[in-house]
């Protein structure tokens, strides 16, 4: 079916129309009585942007000093930080955003060659877009962490935090970049298909990245380990987490050094948390051996009262003695008892083993030990 040519014209000409002449006037919002007056200063196009200019600065002032100090004082009677946190980031922007906008209106009134007023117009309009971005940065990370001390919102914690602002972040750059294509008259079908054409480029070139990348999600969301863990991985590794990021997660060792893994590997390792499980508290276990004939009833009352004799062994589990075995020279024991932290089970055992042989030694048990008897059955002759 043919197409109407005027109805195509029109279309058209709507498409490439400027940016300036598609926002109205300074003095298309006045009221019909002060309009004659604005007339007479629109005359004098200078005069009237500087007059807009000021209008708007007073404006932006008035509405932080009311509207943003009147939401400050309510949000100041709640006991929640994050009303007062989110004031203090959109005082600035909003009063920004308010004066740029009048410096646009000031652009149109003063008259300008087109050109200069388009590419001003799109100048402070992209501004004010790269001004919400960041706050959308500010905000997300603010949002976020406030979300994760409320228990209804169990998905978001400490540990997913990272997760959640980073996907935040990325909706933020997406959606502001695809606002100033827009406000610059770019089509952003051809860049999203040229985007997709350099991603699997770049995606074929930094696959090991990539792979680091969403390993980083999936620890994140899984979240084997935090912050502060104790962790062993199968390589052999054992250390503090201390930071678990997009790329890596970083192990500080009990020797002071800092381990970097890439996530990609120790997503596929296998990984023991020492912190891990209801608490953080953790049982070592002590083994001793005492000589056959010992009081076995005696052995157990001695290695008890060395695990509450030491104060950072815990009261509660309490600790507890087992007999494991009958040795080929000993009768095998075992001490279980709890420690607060991870960290400190190799000073404590040496305590424990510290004390367990004092104890010992006071009470008369002995630990057995390897012996060997030679015997001699003939010396060789001795020459003449």
């Amino acid at each position: 079916m043919a197409q109407d040519p005027v109805n195509n014209a029109t279309e058209t000409d709507s498409n490439s129309t400027p940016l300036a002449e598609q926002i109205p006037e300074f003095g298309d919002w006045l009221p019909e009585a002060i309009r004659p007056y604005w007339e007479v200063v629109a005359q004098y196009p200078l005069v009237g942007a500087l007059i807009i200019a000021v209008l708007f600065l007073f404006a932006a002032w008035l509405v932080r000093a009311v509207l943003i100090r009147t939401i400050h004082r309510l949000s100041a009677s709640t006991s929640n930080e994050l009303d007062d946190q989110v004031v203090r980031l959109l005082s600035r922007p909003i009063f920004n955003t308010v004066f740029i906008f009048g410096l646009a209106f000031a652009t149109i009134a003063a008259r300008m060659p087109e050109t200069a007023t388009n590419i001003t117009i799109h100048l402070l309009l992209s501004i004010i877009v790269i001004i919400w971005m960041k706050v959308a940065f500010k905000l997300s990370g603010v949002i976020f962490r406030a979300l994760s001390q409320v228990e209804r919102f169990q998905l978001i914690d400490e540990r997913t935090i990272p997760l959640f602002d980073l996907i935040a972040k990325l909706g933020a750059i997406l959606i502001g970049s695809y606002i100033l294509l827009m406000i610059w008259g770019i089509n952003p079908a051809g860049w999203l298909a040229s985007a997709g054409i350099v991603g699997i480029a770049v995606g074929f070139a930094a696959r090991d990245t990539l792979a680091n990348l969403f390993s980083g999600f999936f620890i994140l969301a899984d979240a084997p380990y935090t912050i502060g863990d104790y962790v062993n991985l199968d390589s052999g590794e054992r250390g503090k987490v201390t930071h678990v990021g997009m790329r890596s997660t970083r192990l500080l060792t009990r020797d002071d050094i800092e381990i970097t893994v890439p996530n990609a590997v120790i997503a596929n390792a296998k990984i023991i948390n020492e912190s891990g499980g209801p608490y953080t508290k953790m049982r070592v276990r002590i083994a001793v051996g005492a000589a056959y004939g010992s009081d076995v009833d005696q052995v157990c009352e001695v290695l008890s009262q060395v695990a509450l004799d030491h104060r950072e062994v815990c009261r509660n589990p309490a600790a507890r003695v087992r007999m494991r075995a009958f040795g080929a020279s000993s009768l095998d024991f075992e001490l279980l008892c709890w420690i607060d932290e991870p960290q400190d089970r190799g000073r404590i055992r040496h305590e424990l083993y510290m004390n367990v042989y004092k104890a010992f030694d006071e009470a008369g048990i002995e630990i057995p030990y390897a012996k060997s008897d030679v015997y001699i059955k003939e010396f060789p002759a001795r020459p003449d």
